[in-house]
C-alpha cells in the first residue's frame, strides 16, 4: 500500500479588504406586477416580505478598484437598457470596470415589473420611479460597502440542501413537458457557503450559492415577496449576529422546490429549510483562519491520527474577466412578424407570450448568432462564474467537477437576462425552456467550455505569480 504525505486541511479562501452594505428596494403597492401569463391581476396588492439589495466589495487593498458582488431581490430583466440603467450606477458613476461588477438577481417571481416599457400597463407609471430607486440603492449600497471595508477573509465550504427538485415533468396525457415537480428524479443538492469574517473573527457576511427557482408564489399571488429567500435570510442573519446574507441564484434552469404555485407560509417554510442547511454548514466549518495539521499518532486499541489546529492564511490574488460567448440562434419570427401576430392576438395570455418573445428578438438581433457576456473572477483560491441567462444545472456540476477542489460559485440571471440554456437532447422535445429560448442547440456546452477555458487561464496565471 502506498501512503501519500498528508497535507494540512483547510478551507479555500481569500484575504484582503472587504465591505458589505444593504439597501431596501421594496416597490410600492399598486405597481404593475404581472409576471405570470396565467395571472388574472395586474398590480401588487400588498407586501409579504420586504425586498433588499446587498453589495459586497472585494479588494486586495484600498488603492485598487473593487470587485462588486450584488444580490438583489428582483425577477428578471426584459431589456438590456433597463439592466444597464441600474448597473451603470456602479460601472460608470463610480468608475469601476465592467468586468468587476456582477449583479445577481435572486429571480423571485413575485416582484414588480422592472421594464420601463410597461409604463402603459395598470400601475406602470410607478415602474420608472421604482427603477430609479433600485439604481440609487445599488450606488448607495456599493458606496457604503466601500466606506465600511476592512481587513477580512472569505472562507468557502460546500454543504447540502434537499429543497431543490427536478421540475421538467413529462405530461402524462400528451407529448410535452410540464414545469413542475418530477418525483423520483435526482436533483443537485449542492450548497456553497462563503463565510466572511473581519480581522477580529467577527462574522460580517454570508455568501449563499444555491440553485432553486423561486416560484413557490406564482400566478395566484398578489403580494410582493422575495419568495423563499426572505425567510432564509431572516433565519440565517438572526443566528449569525446579523451578518448580512447574499443569496446568489445558481444554475437552476430545471430546478425548483417541490411545493410550488402555493402560499406565503409554504415559501417561508422552504426558506427555513434552506436557512437551517446554511446554518448547519456554517456550524461545521473550521474556526476563523484555522487549518488542521497531522502531527503524529497515538497508539490505542487502534492507531489514532492526531490533527492539530493552527493559524493559516489565504491568498490575496484577484482577477476579473468579461468574455463574449457566441451562441447560435433558433429560427425565430422576425420583429415585423411578431408585430403582426401581436396585433392580431385577442388572447391575453398569448399576447403576453408574444410581447416577451419580441423583446428577446430585439435584444439578440435578427442574425444567425448573438454574443452573450460571461464573467469569470478569481478571488483567492476560488472562482466565481456569472452569466445573464438561465442555464441548466449541468453548468455548475460540470464546472465544479472540472475545477475541484477549487470552489466555484455559479450564478444565473447576472447582469441581464435573455433565455434558457437547456442541454442538447431537450431540443427535440416540446418543452418550455426550449421554445422560450432564443438560443439554438449547443449553447450550454459552449458556455461550459468557455468558462472552463477562462477559469483555467486565471488559475494558471495566479499559480505562476
Amino acid at each position: 500500500m502506498t501512503h501519500e504525505k498528508l497535507q494540512p486541511f483547510k478551507h479555500s479562501g481569500f484575504q484582503g479588504v472587504i465591505g458589505v452594505a444593504r439597501e431596501e428596494i421594496t416597490p410600492p403597492i399598486g405597481i404593475y406586477a404581472r409576471l405570470w401569463g396565467a395571472s388574472t391581476h395586474d398590480v401588487a396588492e400588498g407586501i409579504h416580505k420586504p425586498l433588499s439589495l446587498t453589495a459586497l466589495t472585494i479588494q486586495r487593498d484600498n488603492a485598487e478598484p473593487p470587485l462588486v458582488l450584488v444580490s438583489a431581490d428582483l425577477s428578471w430583466w426584459r431589456t438590456p437598457d433597463d439592466e444597464y440603467y441600474v448597473r451603470s450606477a456602479v460601472v460608470e458613476e463610480l468608475g469601476i470596470p465592467a468586468a468587476n461588477v456582477m449583479v445577481n438577481l435572486t429571480h423571485t417571481h413575485s416582484g414588480a415589473s422592472i421594464c420601463r416599457e410597461d409604463a402603459d400597463k395598470p400601475g406602470g407609471h410607478l415602474i420608472a420611479p421604482y427603477m430609479e430607486k433600485v439604481r440609487n440603492a445599488l450606488k448607495t449600497a456599493t458606496s457604503n460597502a466601500l466606506q465600511s471595508a476592512r481587513s477580512a477573509v472569505i472562507e468557502w465550504t460546500y454543504g447540502k440542501c434537499t429543497l431543490a427538485v427536478e421540475r421538467d415533468l413529462p405530461d402524462p396525457d400528451s407529448d410535452r413537458y410540464l414545469s413542475g415537480f418530477h418525483p423520483n428524479t435526482p436533483a443537485d443538492d449542492t450548497l456553497l457557503i462563503g463565510r466572511v469574517s473581519d480581522a477580529n473573527s467577527a462574522h460580517i457576511a454570508t455568501i449563499i450559492n444555491y440553485a432553486c427557482h423561486p416560484v413557490t408564489l406564482a400566478y395566484q399571488n398578489r403580494l410582493i415577496s422575495p419568495d423563499f429567500v426572505g425567510a432564509m435570510r431572516e433565519l440565517v442573519e438572526a443566528n449569525t449576529d446579523s451578518a448580512l446574507c447574499l443569496f446568489l441564484q445558481g444554475a437552476s434552469g430545471e430546478l425548483s422546490a417541490r411545493d410550488t404555485f402555493t402560499t406565503p407560509d409554504v415559501a417561508d417554510s422552504q426558506g427555513r429549510e434552506l436557512g437551517y442547511a446554511v446554518l448547519s454548514t456554517l456550524e461545521g466549518m473550521l474556526p476563523f483562519r484555522t487549518q488542521l495539521r497531522f502531527t503524529g499518532i497515538v497508539e490505542s486499541g487502534s492507531p489514532l491520527p492526531i490533527w492539530q489546529s493552527e493559524p493559516t492564511y489565504f491568498p490575496e490574488n484577484i482577477s476579473a474577466e468579461q468574455i463574449a460567448v457566441t451562441f447560435d440562434l433558433q429560427n425565430m419570427p422576425t420583429l415585423s412578424e411578431l408585430d403582426a401576430q401581436i396585433a392580431e392576438s385577442t388572447d391575453r395570455f398569448l399576447t403576453e407570450r408574444l410581447v416577451r418573445k419580441r423583446r428577446i428578438r430585439r435584444a439578440v438581433g435578427e442574425g444567425a448568432t448573438t454574443d452573450m457576456p460571461l464573467w469569470v473572477w478569481r478571488v483567492g483560491d476560488s472562482l466565481l462564474v456569472g452569466h445573464p441567462n438561465e442555464a441548466y444545472n449541468a453548468l455548475q456540476t460540470e464546472l465544479r467537477a472540472h475545477f475541484a477542489p477549487t470552489p466555484v460559485v455559479v450564478t444565473n440571471v447576472t447582469n441581464g437576462h435573455f433565455g434558457y440554456l437547456p442541454p442538447d437532447p431537450l431540443y427535440s422535445e416540446n418543452i418550455y425552456p426550449v421554445w422560450q429560448s432564443p438560443f439554438g442547440k449547443g449553447g450550454l456546452g459552449r458556455l461550459i467550455a468557455e468558462a472552463k477555458k477562462a477559469g483555467d487561464a486565471l488559475l494558471s496565471e495566479e499559480s505562476e505569480a
